[in-house]
Order: structure tokens, then sequence, then C-alpha cells
């Protein structure tokens, strides 16, 4: 089956990719089809993942899948969640987002800086699709006090795992795909499209 993936970031292309490559699955970006973003006009992870799946199919004329994700820190209730991306703006970089968190976070103490990745994913088979196949999960961990590690991408460099002694940016991309929001909002999709005789 040919799938597209209705995102243009890199890092989540990598990952979900990767995720997607034990299934007989050809993966191909959005970017194959078109570079017009989509507004996220969505109150919640779910319906921007919506949006931007039904957006994916109906530009390629193939199934889709579509994931909205972000960071929930307990200490900003719960922000910058749906606004993660742009949390420093518009057309903000991962290092302008995650260095406005940290001065956000700055008189925060350590027992309170609890914090979650949260992933939405949607899989349409066509643009009108009635029954989106959809999944949620969450990944726990505490916001460190500088970025530590030079792999993954967005908030990962201080995203820290207490049961592993690291941050996501310090791990494998092997024991991150088993371990993130992602994988297992991932691993719930797989379920269902395998029930759904689609994958």
């Amino acid at each position: 089956m040919r799938i597209v993936l209705a995102t243009n970031n890199s890092g989540k292309i990598r990952e979900l990719q990767a995720l997607l490559a034990p299934l007989q699955m050809e993966v191909l970006p959005k970017l194959q089809f078109t570079q017009e973003e989509v507004a996220e006009i969505g109150s919640t992870f779910m319906e921007n993942a919506l949006i931007k799946v039904r957006h994916a199919a109906k530009v390629s004329g193939l199934p889709a899948i579509a994931d909205d994700s972000g960071i929930e820190v307990d200490a900003l209730d719960g922000a910058p969640g749906i606004y993660s991306a742009r949390y420093a703006g518009e057309h903000a970089s991962d290092a302008d987002n995650l260095y406005k968190l940290l001065d956000a976070m700055r008189v925060v103490p350590d027992t309170l800086r609890t914090a979650r990745y949260r992933c939405a994913l949607a899989f349409v088979r066509h643009a009108d699709d009635g029954q989106p196949l959809c999944c949620e999960a969450a990944w726990e961990g505490v916001i460190t006090r500088v970025p530590i590690g030079e792999g993954g991408f967005g908030y990962d460099p201080i995203f820290w795992l207490p049961e592993y002694q690291q941050t996501s940016a310090q791990m494998s991309a092997e024991l991150k795909n088993q371990l993130s929001h992602r994988a297992k909002a991932l691993q719930q999709l797989l379920s269902l499209l395998r029930s759904h005789s689609l994958a």
C-alpha cells in the first residue's frame, strides 16, 4: 500500500518512516504532492491531526497518516501544548521554542518540572473517510534546565527521562522508537490497521 505522511517536518518523517518500515507500505512525504501547509485551527491535537490527514489525502488521492504532537508542561498549565511548534512565533526554530520554554521555566523548582510529550495520530483511506482511525499516546518526562544531547528534534534536548538518566536527544533512534509518544500511538494504529485488514 502507498500511503502519504501528512507532514513536512523532516524529523517526524524520519521517525515515522522508521516506525512504519516493518509493514509492506510505501511511505511518501506530503511534499511529493504539495508544499501547501493547511491551517491547524483545531483546539486539540486530534482535531489538528484530522485536519492535516484529510488535506494530505485530498491532495494526493491516497490513504494518509497524520500526527499532531507537542509537549505539555504541568507548571505552565499544559502549555505550549498544541502551540509547541510555534511557541516562540509562527516561523520559530526548534531552538527558539526550546529556549522560550526554558525561560518560562526559569524559576520552577526541580520537583515541579514534570511534562509529557503527547501524540495524536489519524489515518484515513480517502479525504472523505467517515471512519478515520484515531490513536493518542503520551510519554512522561521532566524538563531540564539546559539542553543536553545532539539527537532528535523539537524539545528532545530538554526532555529528561529519569529512568534512563538521559534526555530523548541522547537516546539512540532505536530506543526512542520503542518508547516515544509517537511510537506508542503508532503501535495502537498498526493494531487498528490490522484489525481492519489494512496492514
